[in-house]
């Protein structure tokens, strides 16, 4: 029984009340979310404004080519269509939240850090769903964007079994890529072995190209999520400047060498 209760004890590094902390933090940015969705209902003419604009701020600059791309693979490579919609759908919330349950759990000097970028991260994206929505790229087929997650699954992406997180008009900034960066960029810091640097490098960059040949995001959408993550991490550092010994991020003088 010592034994037992010191294993339940120990999942829990700072004690139950700490990570029941964290999780109500994560819960309450999730609802977040939810008032945001109600927010942006009966504003689709604004979203689709606002993705137009993004389109034509594209062909400006002569990088409008994702509907090009997207087409290519439809039309010789249908297996990565397949792999990248099965991504979208699952990989987002299950590599996120297992890196975050890992990271308390294995990593607790760095989680602090990490959640602190969540949690502004989070809030800029939600102010930002409120004051301008955009729509997805999915949703304009007149641009030549084709919805693979329908044409391939039949099951809409935004129905109630398969929407947890999905803000039908929050493409900017995309989420996606902001979370691969706050926790790839951790991840290789923390990683023991070249293999797992490997993979948290890369990682950032498949879910670039999930989230574009998807058709659910512009390459705008996903510079927008990674300059809120850069924000994040920058707002992180001066506030572990408060709580240097709780908020700081660490990695062990060896792997920091290494």
């Amino acid at each position: 029984m010592a034994r037992l209760a010191t294993t339940i004890r120990d999942l829990a590094p700072r004690g139950w009340g700490d990570a029941a902390l964290q999780f109500f933090l994560f819960f309450l940015a999730y609802n977040g979310y939810q008032v945001v969705r109600g927010l942006a209902e009966g504003r689709e003419e604004v979203a689709f404004a606002n993705a137009e604009r993004l389109i034509d701020i594209e062909r400006t600059l002569g990088t409008f080519f994702e509907p090009g791309f997207q087409d290519w693979l439809l039309d010789h490579a249908t297996w990565v269509i397949d792999a990248a919609n099965f991504m979208y759908l699952n990989s987002h919330f299950v590599i996120t939240t297992g890196f975050l349950a890992w990271l308390y759990l294995y990593r607790n000097d760095s989680f602090y850090f990490v959640r602190n970028m969540f949690m502004v991260a989070m809030a800029l994206a939600l102010v930002i769903y409120a004051t301008y929505p955009t729509a997805p790229p999915r949703l304009m087929p007149e641009f030549g964007f084709t919805d693979t997650i329908a044409a391939f699954t039949g099951q809409a992406q935004d129905s109630d079994t398969v929407g947890l997180l999905v803000n039908q008009y929050a493409a900017v900034p995309s989420m996606h890529i902001a979370f691969s960066l706050m926790i790839g960029v951790p991840g290789v810091a923390l990683a023991r072995n070249r293999l797992a640097r490997a993979w948290w490098a890369a990682y950032p960059f498949v879910v670039f190209f999930v989230i574009v040949v998807t058709g659910n995001h512009f390459w705008l959408d996903a510079a927008a999520g990674a300059a809120v993550a850069a924000v994040a991490a920058a707002a992180a550092a001066q506030l572990a400047r408060l709580r240097p010994h709780q908020w700081a991020f660490r990695v062990a003088t060896g792997e920091a060498a290494a």
